[in-house]
């Protein structure tokens, strides 16, 4: 068991189709959640702060202890803040990104449903023979013995 082994098995692993797929979906991933945060920050955000009266959610924040100022007017110690404007942003960002997600599988789920839905259904079985005619077969046969 040497080193081919190993990285034969890695290879096989690495080249399997769900870790590949999974990768492929790190990467849009990644790409959809920029998108998402420049929605949300640029497009989603700037109206509902004028509604609120012009404030920036990310510029919202708690300050607990004031910064020291030095004789030289220069910030010795910065302030001590809570940023709950960032927490909010992000979770604006959250809320926006799991409903696309939703609102996304929900639309393939539905085209998988269709797809489904317009293959033909297997012809149906022909009818069972009527009483009739399994005893019009029988007296044929019983004909045929005759001759």
């Amino acid at each position: 068991m040497g080193k081919s082994t190993f990285l034969q098995d890695f290879k096989t692993f690495a080249m399997k189709g769900n870790v590949i797929d999974m990768a492929v979906g790190v990467v849009i991933g990644g790409a959809f959640g920029k998108i998402v945060s420049s929605l949300v920050a640029n497009v989603i955000m700037p109206p509902i702060g004028l509604l609120v009266g012009g404030v920036n959610f990310t510029d919202l924040k708690w300050v607990m202890k004031a910064a020291e100022i030095g004789a030289d007017g220069k910030e010795v110690v910065p302030a001590v803040t809570l940023d709950y404007g960032q927490f909010l942003q992000a979770t604006f960002d959250f809320l926006i990104i799991a409903f696309s997600i939703f609102l996304f599988i929900r639309m393939i789920t539905n085209l998988m449903t269709k797809k489904k839905e317009e293959v033909p259904a297997a012809p149906p079985a022909p009818p069972a023979p009527t009483k009739e005619e399994i005893l019009l077969t029988e007296i044929r046969d019983l004909l045929k013995e005759k001759k």
